[in-house]
């Protein structure tokens, strides 16, 4: 069963991803970036990593997705009906992702992959929240600075004037 639903979760992902690269229209586009981002946390999910599960879900689809959305909406021209919305460079795009697919392939092919569970010392979780609020506290809080900065930006440049 829990092949069935891997199967299903990664071909909705894969092909929300593929359309989110492909589509012609920018707002639908990043629509399905979300159900990109949604079919990555399923597979989380079933990988039993839960908290990657809500940290994708609370991250990307809650802040980083609907932030470009309301970016899209916010800019005039962007949403123009006959606006091109991509680049007349699409071809060199494609062949440089296709060499980096190989490139992967072939590393993923070379390696051997462990096949037992490593046992971590403690909860995993509790590590990583103690990381955040130790170690990595000034960086964790620097980058939601940034965050908030941006988002700041982006509505100070779409007003009105």
């Amino acid at each position: 069963m829990l092949y069935i639903v891997f199967i299903i979760a990664s071909l909705v992902t894969l092909g929300a991803a593929f359309v989110v690269v492909t589509g012609k229209n920018l707002f639908h586009n990043a629509l399905f970036m979300i159900l990109s981002f949604m079919g990555v946390a399923t597979l989380y999910v079933l990988l039993e990593a839960e908290f990657l599960a809500v940290m994708q879900v609370l991250i990307y689809v809650g802040a980083i997705a609907i932030l470009i959305i309301f970016a899209i909406m916010l800019s005039r021209y962007l949403m123009a009906p006959g606006q091109i919305q991509r680049n007349a460079q699409w071809w060199i795009a494609a062949i440089v992702a296709g060499a980096f697919f190989l490139v992967l392939a072939f590393m993923l092919l070379r390696i051997s992959w462990p096949t037992e569970v490593s046992e971590l010392p403690g909860d995993v979780i509790a590590l990583l929240g103690q990381s955040f609020m130790g170690t990595y506290v000034l960086p964790f809080e620097v980058a939601s600075v940034i965050l908030l900065v941006a988002l700041v930006g982006s509505i100070i440049i779409a007003r009105e004037r």
